[in-house]
């Protein structure tokens, strides 16, 4: 029944049908917990872990409830309102949009309700209140930002991952010459590009040292250092596709995955899909290179955590979903969510289920520095990473990175005041 339900679910998110509405109880009193998330892709990995916890829980069926992502948001504070049929857990977007439910009382604190004593407080803080700093979720990923190539491209072209911004860009040239694009991105969707931003100007604005800078306010968004780090990624414009203003996500990743571009600037949640979908495809990773003015002189990963599992205050089976979000902060489910979605689990003790993340897991722990814009600055409207986006399209489109900074500052500095302000 579960598996029936999960797959009419994954499409009807596709097909945009009716999702499959188990029934509360099924024969022999077992109880159906629904578990509703933005992720129809991730299904089958979550059917090998849901089957583990069944094993263990006799009583208890769990139907994987997936919406499709871009209704996600729209769907999920109707779904969380419903007296009955609604979800009993939820997958929870990290840091601002939380916050939302939280105000709205949809969501079950759960501070003594499950152990989280070994967690880092950097990891909490993603499921956190913001006013009250109670603990909405549970973590469940840690990704990292950071740059996927093709290793057959590199190895056919005699190119090795750079380690200078001169042999990156060197790189980028060699690649455009034989007719391969550099590199794969999406100038259509604002997110992207601020991840761009994350990976190929951290260095340049100061990483750690300017996020402390500009949360205390001793630096804004106007800053030199920062609009050269605007300008960095600008400055990449001709080794995106052509007309990358008009380029979608879904096109860029298959860009890479079909062997046109060389090169992937993006997170560690996109290798276990590339994988999935092109089985063949070698993947390698590098952390970009300290661009040129660097204030930071070693590449830095970037990191933050991507999203949490909460309980819905108004569940009808709210015992049996605070059980199942307990089993979620234990080692045994991290390391079959790192293990079976290929993932960085977000739980401590366990580790990553993939070489090429373990790779990027250990440069986040040596050398590594908050995605501000999702960390800090996602609390507010806009949200620090759609205003840098946005800004970095105009940026494509002529605008220049001194009135690109005066648009990010505008847009954050209508919500956030600094702690030394």
């Amino acid at each position: 029944m579960r598996k029936y339900c999960a797959l009419v679910a994954a499409l009807g998110a596709a097909l945009a049908l009716p999702a499959c509405a188990p029934s509360t109880n099924s024969g022999g009193g077992k109880i159906h917990l629904t578990v509703e998330t933005w992720r129809p892709e991730d299904t089958a990995g979550y059917q090998k872990i849901f089957d583990a916890y069944e094993k263990k829980h006799p009583k208890v069926i769990l139907d994987y409830k997936p919406i499709k992502s871009t209704d996600y948001l729209t769907v999920l504070p109707n779904d969380l309102k419903k007296a009955t049929g609604g979800p009993d857990v939820v997958q929870l977007k990290p840091y601002g949009p939380l916050q939302s439910y939280i105000k709205a009382g949809n969501l079950v604190p759960l501070d003594g309700q499950v152990n989280v004593s070994g967690w880092q407080d950097k990891v909490l803080q993603a499921a956190k209140g913001k006013e009250d700093g109670k603990l909405y979720g549970v973590p469940y990923a840690l990704q990292t930002l950071g740059i996927l190539y093709n290793k057959k491209i590199f190895a056919d072209q005699g190119i090795q991952p750079p380690t200078t911004w001169a042999d990156f860009t060197a790189a980028c040239d060699k690649l455009k010459k034989a007719g391969i694009t550099p590199m794969a991105t999406s100038g259509l969707q604002p997110w992207v590009l601020a991840i761009d931003h994350q990976i190929f100007g951290a260095t340049r604005e100061g990483g750690n040292d300017f996020e402390q800078a500009v949360l205390t306010g001793k630096k804004d968004f106007t800053d030199p250092d920062y609009t050269a780090s605007l300008q960095t990624v600008a400055d990449l414009k001709p080794y995106f596709p052509n007309q990358v203003a008009a380029v979608d996500y879904p096109d860029a990743q298959t860009l890479f995955t079909s062997g046109k571009a060389a090169m992937y600037p993006g997170g560690s949640y996109e290798i276990g899909p590339f994988t999935k979908t092109t089985p063949d495809l070698q993947i390698g990773f590098f952390d970009a290179p300290p661009a040129p003015g660097a204030k930071v002189n070693q590449p830095l990963t970037s990191g933050y955590v991507d999203g949490s599992f909460g309980v819905n205050a108004h569940s009808e089976h709210k015992a049996e979903a605070l059980e199942l979000v307990k089993w979620m902060s234990t080692p045994e489910f991290g390391q079959l969510y790192a293990n079976s979605l290929k993932q960085i689990s977000a739980v401590p003790g366990t580790t990553p289920g993939d070489p090429l993340l373990t790779q990027a897991y250990q440069g986040y722990q040596q050398h590594g520095a908050t995605y501000i814009m999702v960390v800090d600055f996602g609390y507010g409207n806009p949200l620090g990473r759609d205003q840098e986006g946005q800004a970095l399209q105009k940026m494509l489109g002529g605008t220049s990175a001194a009135d690109a900074g005066k648009l990010v500052q505008k847009g954050i500095s209508a919500w956030f005041k600094p702690s030394g302000g």
